[in-house]
């Protein structure tokens, strides 16, 4: 799955909500959608998207579904992000500095 995909992915409130929550351990489905004020099939479905954008993984024991962060994607992303804002750093002091001496004019 590529980077932009996994934002896109995240850039929904409620799947980052879901991802934080299973960021303390793996998880049953009723006990993630007891966290939200949404019905069952609207978590099931974000569940979905997460999973098949790579985010999280599900393990079925007997009728239940437990749900845990793959770690591996999360890191590809804040790999990702370090790359990013090293890309920023920069530039974005360098505008610091000139913001500070009065070189930029209205």
């Amino acid at each position: 799955m590529s980077v932009s995909t996994t934002f896109e992915v995240l850039a929904d409130p409620t799947r980052r909500q879901i991802v934080a929550f299973l960021a303390d351990g793996e998880s049953p489905v009723r006990d993630i959608v007891d966290q939200f004020n949404s019905s069952a099939p609207a978590i099931s479905q974000h569940l979905k998207v997460l999973r098949e954008a790579g985010l999280v993984h599900v393990r079925p024991v007997a009728q239940q579904r437990f749900y845990s962060v793959n770690r591996i994607a999360l890191a590809e992303c804040a790999a990702w992000l370090m790359r990013m804002g090293g890309f920023w750093s920069e530039p974005l002091k360098a505008l610091e500095k000139d913001l500070r001496e009065g070189k930029l004019a209205d």
